[in-house]
C-alpha cells in the first residue's frame, strides 16, 4: 500500500509555534510560548542498546493490565471499517495488529513513536501478519509528524506521561485530527496512598490534571469508561 504523506518535522514545528489555546473550541486564540520539558530525560531508557528486547518484554508482558484487557480496550474504542487511526506512542505494537484488522483494508493505522527500533519491530509484525494498512511513523517530541486533518481517531495508551511537552504536542495532535474526531486516552491512575511508589515516581500527573491539560489543547471530554483498575480510560472529542 502506498504510504500516506507524513509532514516534515520542520513544518510541524513551524505550525506548533503559531497557535495557542484559550477555549476548548478554539486552541488558536492565544499566542503560543516556548514550553519547557515537564519530565526531562523520561524517554532516555528507550535509546539504550538493549531497549528493544527489554521493553518488548515490559510492554507486552501478560501481567501488564492493558495487555490483559487488550481485547476489551479495543472493543471500547468504537472502531469502524475504513477509519484512519493514529496509535500515538505505539511502542512495540501491542495494539497495532488488532486495530489494523478492525479498520480493514480500506482503513489505515499510523503507528507513531519516537523510538526507531520500536517502529522497525512494528513493520516486521505488520509484514508477518500480512497487514498492508499499517504505516510506522517516526514521531517527534513536540509533534505527531502527521498531516493536519488526516485522522479519524487517535489512541494513546500509557503514552501521555511520556510526553515532555504536553501542550505543544497535544496542539499538534489536535491539528492532526479531523473535526469531530475522537481521542481515546488511557494512562495510569496516580493516587497518593493507593498507587504504587514506582508509579507515583514515574507518572507526574493525576487524571484530573491530565484532563485539564488535554482540554487546554482544545479537546472536549466526552466520557470515561469504567474498564480498568490501575489505568483510567478517557474519551475526548476534537470540536
Amino acid at each position: 500500500m502506498k504510504s500516506p504523506p507524513v509532514r516534515a518535522w520542520i513544518l510541524c514545528l513551524a505550525a506548533a509555534g503559531t497557535f495557542g489555546c484559550a477555549t476548548a473550541a478554539s486552541p488558536r486564540t492565544v499566542p503560543a510560548v516556548a514550553e519547557a520539558s515537564v519530565r526531562p530525560g523520561i524517554n532516555a531508557p528507550y535509546v539504550q542498546p538493549d531497549a528493544l528486547d527489554k521493553f518488548t518484554r515490559v510492554l507486552e508482558a501478560e501481567t501488564r493490565e492493558v495487555a490483559q484487557h487488550r481485547d476489551e480496550i479495543v472493543d471500547a474504542i468504537g472502531l469502524r471499517r475504513g477509519m484512519v487511526v493514529a496509535d500515538i506512542g505505539a511502542g512495540t505494537g501491542l495494539f497495532v495488529t488488532e486495530i489494523a484488522k478492525r479498520v480493514g483494508k480500506r482503513g489505515a493505522v499510523f503507528a507513531v513513536d519516537i523510538v526507531p527500533v520500536f517502529l522497525e519491530r512494528i513493520r516486521e509484525r505488520a509484514k508477518a501478519d500480512g497487514l498492508t494498512n499499517v504505516t510506522a511513523v517516526q514521531g517527534e517530541e513536540k509533534a505527531t509528524a502527521l498531516e493536519p486533518d488526516s485522522v479519524d481517531l487517535a489512541f494513546m495508551c500509557d503514552t501521555y506521561h511520556h510526553i515532555e511537552f504536553p501542550q505543544t504536542y497535544m496542539r499538534s495532535l489536535f491539528r492532526t485530527l479531523r473535526p469531530d474526531a475522537t481521542l481515546v486516552l488511557i494512562d495510569f491512575e496516580r493516587i497518593e496512598g493507593k498507587t504504587s511508589p514506582g508509579i507515583l515516581q514515574h507518572v507526574r500527573a493525576d487524571k484530573q490534571t491530565v484532563i485539564e491539560e488535554v482540554k487546554q489543547a482544545g479537546f472536549v471530554l466526552q466520557s470515561e469508561t469504567d474498564l480498568l483498575e490501575e489505568n483510567y480510560y478517557l474519551r475526548f472529542r476534537r470540536p
